[in-house]
C-alpha cells in the first residue's frame, strides 16, 4: 500500500494488527493448555510448557486490549469510550463486535483467575478454566464476522493452521474423558 492509502487508516490498521496478534496467541494458549491436559508433554517439560503457556496467556490479554484500545483514536469508526467497552454499544457490526468485547472480558476473568486458582481450589479452577474453549470459539467467530481481513486467504489459513490442532486436541481430550469414565461405570 502506499502511503495516501494508508493516511488516516493507520489506527484501524494498527488494531487490525493487535488483533490478529491476539488471535495467534489464544490459540497458542489455547493448544499449550489442551496439550498440557492431555499429558503430551513429558513431565520434565511440563514446568516450561507451564510458563510459556501462562507467558502467551498474558500477553494475549496485552494484545486484546490493545486491539480495542486502538481504535479509540480512528477517524473513521468513532467508537468511544462504550463502544469498545460495552457489548452492542458500536454500531459497527454490533452482533460481531459484542461477541469480541464479550470474549475479551471472559479471556481476562479466566486467564487472571490463574492467579486466584489456590483461593478458589484447584479442582473449581480447572473446571471454571475450561471455558477457555469459549473464548477460541469467540475469537474465531469475531474474527471471521467482524474482522475486515475475513475473506482473505492468508487469514482463513492462519485460522486452520491453528484450529485444526486444537480441535484435534479438544476431540481427543472428550474422547479420553468419556472413556475413562466408561471404564470406571462398568469397573
Amino acid at each position: 500500500m502506499s502511503a495516501p492509502v494508508l493516511a488516516g487508516h493507520e489506527w484501524w490498521l494498527a488494531s487490525r494488527a493487535a488483533g490478529v496478534v491476539a488471535m495467534l496467541l489464544v490459540s497458542v494458549s489455547v493448544g499449550l493448555g489442551l496439550a498440557n491436559a492431555a499429558r503430551l508433554i513429558p513431565p520434565r517439560g511440563r514446568r516450561a510448557l507451564l510458563a510459556v503457556h501462562e507467558q502467551t496467556a498474558l500477553a494475549a490479554l496485552i494484545s486484546i486490549a490493545a486491539h480495542g484500545l486502538l481504535l479509540l483514536p480512528d477517524h473513521w469508526l468513532h467508537p468511544g469510550a462504550a463502544g469498545i467497552a460495552v457489548p452492542l454499544a458500536i454500531g459497527y457490526r454490533p452482533a460481531a463486535t459484542a461477541l469480541g468485547i464479550v470474549g475479551g472480558y471472559l479471556a481476562a476473568i479466566l486467564g487472571l483467575s490463574f492467579y486466584l486458582r489456590r483461593r478458589i481450589g484447584p479442582r473449581l479452577w480447572r473446571k471454571t478454566h475450561i471455558a477457555t474453549i469459549a473464548v477460541y470459539v469467540m475469537s474465531v467467530i469475531h474474527t471471521l464476522t467482524a474482522g475486515t481481513d475475513a475473506g482473505t486467504l492468508w487469514l482463513r489459513a492462519l485460522l486452520v493452521a491453528t484450529g485444526v490442532p486444537i480441535a484435534l486436541l479438544l476431540a481427543g481430550r472428550i474422547l479420553y474423558r468419556s472413556t475413562r469414565a466408561r471404564a470406571r461405570a462398568t469397573g
